[in-house]
């Protein structure tokens, strides 16, 4: 069945979604694992091997970080991002870890947490091995675990039988693996995109616990976007970037109570508004997933949009622009992929556009071709675009392609609205030209932070 939108808005912390909430996500799995075959008691040292994209670029994302803290048994949703720092401190200062909150075991970080540039795993580049050991120091347990993007995380054997831990085996009333099926079924029961996910997700949750669900997805959002538009200084990492959206936020401010508003100021605010949130995700913040931290601020900033620049925005509006946008994504999940590190920054960017230009177009009152088209549009014009972060940090050039994929997204629902749904180029279409695009990019240019402006940008 579909993933539920609940997968793919998750709240967590930034920088990214597959290095920074999926390892967190795997130390607690491996946790889960030593209970589960009675070995928790025995343990007396735990390690871990970060291989692929999470050898390239995890310093840069917090990877060590985040899966010490996953070993630690938290959690990315529930952990406060200001204590993130006195937990690692006290690891390495202490040499000791402990484990799941309940048991303290040796780690040396030099010795038990490796970089490993050399080998990539072979079912994604984003690939773990943990492993656990005795009082002699003999391994008594070892898993591998994929980051396969927007903090899923799959086993080995998740990823031999083509399952994630994520999806669960129940019935549901709109049971669809592409576009055209979801248009069918639309046209079948005269429901729009939203109107079947949300039936699909009454299937495990009541009404009103969805409509609360989704409320907490976008007070969340709007929560991050709000903190990045206060906070000043610059961005963690070195390459010493400076927090501009309060200064943006400011002159759009000065601009409005002195009647200076240019005609183009309407994308100056959908920019800064991507950008804050981009800026909160890249110092570790709370983010929400959308469907990936590096992609995190394209659907909030178009909501922003929808609900102080469209007449008649409100609530239900909000709430048929997540599910239709969860609806789009579910798709290019299933289909093709939302990780950079697998298919480049059109999997990660061009995945919200598609989500957020959908999303957009039924909230202002589309027809379920008009939506289709609207995502079909904002992916199609995101092919090719490669993940190339400088210095392995989620800041240049991602920030700003945030930025970019918003006003995509929204000039991408504004043509479709202004057609009557009949185009070319479907959706499965374009995500099917979106996975083979991802397969024949080189790995250079997919998150490793070995191509583009990475490379480019330091050698000038």
């Amino acid at each position: 069945m579909p993933y539920s939108v609940f997968d793919l808005f998750k709240i967590g912390i930034g920088p990214s979604s597959s290095h920074t909430v999926g390892p967190m996500v795997a130390g607690g799995r491996f946790l889960a694992e030593l209970k589960d075959h009675g070995l928790f008691d025995t343990v007396h040292r735990v390690s871990a091997r970060l291989h692929g994209s999470l050898a390239f670029t995890g310093k840069g994302h917090a990877s060590d970080v985040a899966i010490l803290l996953g070993l630690c048994g938290e959690k990315p949703d529930t952990i406060e991002p200001d204590a993130v720092a006195g937990i690692i401190e006290e690891i390495r200062s202490s040499g000791m870890l402990t484990l799941g909150t309940e048991k303290i075991v040796s780690f040396v970080e030099s010795r038990d947490l490796v970089f490993d540039y050399e080998v990539t795993l072979p079912d994604h580049s984003n690939g773990m091995c943990l492993y656990a050991y005795d009082a002699r120091d003999d391994c008594i347990h070892q898993s591998i675990y994929y980051s396969i993007g927007g903090g899923f995380v799959a086993s080995e054997e998740e990823m031999s039988a083509d399952r994630v831990e994520a999806v669960p085996e129940i019935a549901i009333p709109y049971d669809y693996s592409t576009a055209d099926e979801l248009l069918r079924m639309g046209e079948l029961s005269d429901k729009t995109f939203a109107e079947m996910v949300f039936s699909n997700e009454c299937a495990t949750r009541t009404h009103d616990e969805v409509l609360a669900g989704l409320d907490h997805i976008w007070k969340t959002m709007r929560d991050c976007m709000d903190r990045g538009l206060e906070a000043e200084g610059l961005l963690p990492g070195g390459l010493n970037v400076k927090r501009r959206a309060k200064v943006l936020h400011n002159g759009l401010e000065d601009n409005s109570s002195r009647n200076m508003a240019m005609p183009h100021e309407c994308m100056d605010w959908i920019s800064l508004w991507a950008i804050a949130v981009n800026e909160e995700n890249a110092s570790g913040g709370r983010i929400v997933t959308a469907p990936t931290n590096g992609a995190a601020g394209v659907i909030p900033a178009v909501i922003r949009y929808y609900e102080s620049m469209c007449p008649g925005a409100d609530r239900i509006g909000i709430h048929d622009f997540l599910l239709t946008a969860a609806a789009v994504g579910i798709l290019i999940k299933m289909n093709a992929s939302i990780s950079g590190a697998e298919a480049g920054c059109q999997g990660e960017v061009g995945s919200a556009c598609a989500m957020a230009a959908g999303g957009l177009a039924a909230a202002l009152g589309g027809t379920n071709a008009q939506v289709e088209n609207a995502a079909e549009i904002g992916l199609e014009h995101h092919l090719g675009m490669t993940c190339d972060p400088v210095g392995g940090l989620v800041q240049i050039p991602c920030i700003e392609r945030n930025a970019m994929g918003a006003v995509k997204a929204i000039n991408a629902a504004s043509l479709a609205l202004q057609g009557d749904g009949e185009h070319y180029v479907s959706l499965d279409t374009v995500i099917e030209t979106m996975r083979q695009t991802g397969e024949d990019m080189q790995s250079k240019y997919k998150e490793t932070s070995q191509g583009g402006l990475a490379v480019n940008v330091v050698a000038c």
